[in-house]
């Protein structure tokens, strides 16, 4: 069955969801979600609900959402599995437990989040709780401020009939005293009769009487002024009093309206802000879902590699070739400089280094023209590294194999996209992601130089480009140690 049957299974228990192309003898262009196969190959494509999902997950071609960090690193552990990878398993399946490892932690790490979003949303339920309190007791002392209004306006009243009532009054003892007056002046006024009582003294008795009638009825008609002359006073003053009140009251209502409506808005505020933490937890809690599918298939491939190591510590060992020990090479900026230029593809001339990818290093082409953005080595969003890089570039450029060697994955992926990857013996692999096609079927050979796909961005990169990794019995390798750029 050989190396590659392995790598199949291998990947198979790793990426369920996809189907590798059909193999063939002869070269022919396989094209991945854009044109057509030949009639001997039905077009490979990624899953309807499998496509709907790539809105989500990020691509190799920028710092991914933290979502897309497992499918990267299972489809580099299946890369690893290929004839030159199986050699030296054991490696292999520690390098998948540590990208297992890392996956755990990322999860872990989500949850804290989750948990911490659910303090935020307790705090904030809290506050929208305060809220809701200040805004039932100001509507319940908005009521009593008005319950108070109409007992005043009630008493206003009361003052408006009883001062209608004092004005009539009034108005009869004035009636009265006028006709008093006229009377005492036709009778000669109030001194001339009183003397005139004086004088006739008739009847000492009946003149004391009439006298005392006299005084009375002037002390009293001048009480009687008096207390209406009072009554009006404090009716002046109550009804000032009452409108100061009233002034009053209506301020503070006024007030209390508009601490209403900005507890309202408070409220409100509060309420969007509850339902936007509510969703960054719900979306939390489906990433961490994402993750765990994808922690089980990364789980499922670890267990394929147990059974591959099994099956080979049942075998005797075979002899291993070993590659030239290439001169080392100054170390490329490797992260430090954000751009890098490409301006070589590989070509024809390459063929003298077929079955000697080691020779390579310090004159690998990049597969594509363009600009190098993101680097090997440097940190990603979620807190990894890049184990490979990104070279923007147009889509619907031509992209080149590095070197001669073997299609041992050719299919789409999850956050690569069309992904193809080439065996170049001795555990050397080239992984070509987010293309928009892909030519070539697993198990063909290709030339240096051939056009084995088409630049895109598929598998949810913004960013049209190659996502372009090198790896030596499955671990990653710095491409521009190895590249001659210009």
């Amino acid at each position: 069955m050989g190396g590659l049957a392995l790598y199949q299974s291998a990947t198979l228990a790793a990426t369920p969801a996809t189907k590798p192309a059909a193999s063939s003898k002869t070269p022919a262009k396989v094209v991945v979600q854009k044109a057509p196969l030949k009639k001997s190959a039905p077009p490979t494509k990624a899953p309807a609900k499998t496509t709907a999902k790539l809105a989500t997950k990020a691509a190799p071609g920028k710092a991914p959402t933290k979502a897309a960090v497992t499918p990267r690193k299972a489809a580099a552990v299946a890369a690893g599995v290929t004839a030159g990878a199986v050699a030296n398993p054991e490696h292999q399946a520690e390098s998948s437990k540590a990208d297992l490892k890392e996956l755990q932690g990322r999860i872990d790490s989500l949850r804290k989040e989750v948990a911490t979003a659910e303090e935020s949303r307790a705090d904030v339920a809290d506050q929208l709780k305060d809220a809701e309190k200040g805004i039932s007791n100001l509507s319940r002392d908005l009521r009593q401020l008005s319950g108070q209004r109409g007992n005043l306006q009630n008493t206003l009243q009361q003052l408006a009939s009883q001062a209608r009532e004092l004005e009539d009054t009034l108005a009869g003892q004035r009636t009265q005293l006028e006709q008093l007056l006229i009377r005492q002046y036709m009778e000669g006024g109030e001194g001339s009769d009183s003397l005139r009582l004086l004088l006739n003294g008739d009847n000492p008795n009946q003149m004391a009487r009439d006298l005392y009638y006299l005084s009375a009825v002037a002390k009293a008609r001048t009480a009687l002024l008096q207390q209406i002359g009072s009554t009006l006073k404090q009716k002046k003053a109550l009804a000032e009093d009452t409108r100061n009140r009233e002034t009053e009251l209506a301020e503070v209502e006024a007030k209390q309206k508009e601490q209403h409506q900005q507890l309202l808005a408070q409220k409100n505020q509060r309420q969007a802000t509850l339902a936007k933490i509510s969703q960054q937890i719900e979306s939390r809690r489906k990433e961490i879902g994402a993750l765990q599918q994808d922690e089980k298939r990364l789980t499922r491939l670890i267990d394929g590699l147990s059974r591959i190591i099994a099956q080979q510590k049942a075998r005797p060992p075979k002899p291993e070739a070993k590659p030239r020990a290439p001169a080392e090479r100054p170390a490329g900026s490797g992260g430090q400089t954000p751009g890098i230029d490409n301006d070589k593809t590989p070509d024809a001339g390459l063929a003298r280094f077929s079955g000697d990818f080691a020779r390579l290093k310090g004159s690998l082409r990049l597969p594509v023209r363009g600009t190098v953005s993101n680097r090997f080595g440097t940190a990603r969003q979620e807190g990894s590294t890049w184990k490979g890089l990104f070279i923007r570039a147009a889509a619907g450029g031509d992209v080149h194999a590095v070197a001669a060697g073997r299609v041992v994955f050719a299919d789409w992926m999850r956050g690569f996209g069309n992904l193809l990857i080439l065996d170049h013996g001795d555990g050397y692999l080239t992984i070509y992601g987010n293309n928009e096609s892909l030519y070539k079927h697993v198990g063909e050979t290709v030339k240096p130089g051939e056009v084995v796909a088409v630049i895109g961005n598929s598998g949810g990169n913004p960013e049209s480009g190659l996502y372009f990794e090198l790896r030596h019995q499955g671990q990653p390798l710095d491409p521009l140690k190895w590249a001659s750029l210009k």
